[in-house]
C-alpha cells in the first residue's frame, strides 16, 4: 500500500498525499477484490437490478458500486438493488450482454479505512476484450485474453489489469494478448468460473500507467 501511495504522490506532485486524497482526486475507487456475486433480477430498458448480497453495512442511495468492473450509482435498494445504465455504457461494456439470472461481480467503493488488497480500480472500462483460451492446471487455471492492440502499451509482465472487476496479474503480454493465473478461491468467489472461450469481458488498464503516459507525453 505504501508503494502505491508513493507512486500516486509522484504522479500528482504532492508527497503528502494519502489514501483519502487519492480517493478524492481519482473519484470513487475500488480495489478489484470482488465481495459478492448477486444475480441479475431485472433488465428492462436502461434499468438494471440485481439481488441484494450480504452487506457489512447498509447500502445508501447514491452510493457507487462496481458491477462487473463498471462503476454504477445505486438508485434504489429494497428487495433488489437498482441502477440506471446509459445506452453508451450498455454498448461499450459487457453489461449489454447480461440477462436475468446471470451472476455479476459486485464491489462497493473503497472506504479510507479499508485494506488495500488489490490495485487502484476506477470502474471505468477501457475496452471490451475476449477470452481466447482457458487451461485447467493442477490446482489453478490459466486464462488468455485478447484486447485491442492500442491497449498493449498498458500491459507489462507482472503488472495489474482488471477483468470483469477482478484485479489480476498480467503474464506474458504480447501484441494485445496476455494471460492471467486464477487460483481456486478467485475462480469460486467471482464469475470468472462461468467464462468460456469467446466470452466478452470488461477490461480496465492500470490507471497509474495511464497517468504516467499522459505526464510523459506532456513533457515531450
Amino acid at each position: 500500500m505504501r508503494g502505491v501511495i508513493r507512486t500516486v504522490a509522484r504522479i500528482f506532485g504532492d508527497d503528502r498525499i494519502g489514501t483519502v486524497e487519492i480517493a478524492v482526486r481519482i473519484g470513487a475507487m475500488f480495489t478489484g477484490l470482488v465481495q459478492a456475486c448477486p444475480a441479475v433480477v431485472e433488465r428492462e430498458g436502461m434499468r438494471l437490478k440485481v439481488s441484494v448480497p450480504e452487506l457489512d453495512s447498509p447500502l445508501e442511495l447514491g452510493e457507487s458500486v462496481a458491477i462487473n468492473g463498471v462503476c454504477l450509482t445505486v438508485i434504489s435498494c429494497g428487495d433488489a438493488v437498482g441502477f440506471d445504465v446509459s445506452e453508451e455504457t450498455f454498448a461499450r461494456t459487457s453489461l449489454g450482454d447480461l440477462v436475468v439470472g446471470d451472476r455479476v461481480n459486485w464491489e462497493r467503493a473503497m472506504r479510507p479505512m479499508d485494506r488495500f488488497g488489490g490495485h487502484i480500480v476506477q470502474g471505468h472500462v477501457d475496452q471490451v476484450g475476449s477470452v481466447i483460451g482457458i487451461e485447467e492446471l493442477a490446482g489453478s487455471w490459466t486464462f488468455r485474453f485478447e484486447v485491442g492492440i492500442d491497449g498493449d502499451r498498458y500491459l507489462i509482465d507482472k503488472g495489474s489489469v482488471t477483468i470483469q472487476g477482478v484485479s489480476l496479474t498480467v503474464v506474458s503480454p504480447q501484441a494485445g494478448q496476455f494471460e492471467v493465473a486464477v487460483i481456486p478461491h478467485t475462480f469460486d468467489v467471482t464469475t470468472l468460473g462461468s467464462l468460456s472461450v469467446g466470452s466478452r469481458v470488461n477490461v480496465e488498464f492500470d490507471v497509474l500507467a495511464k497517468h504516467v503516459e499522459k505526464l510523459l507525453s506532456a513533457r515531450s
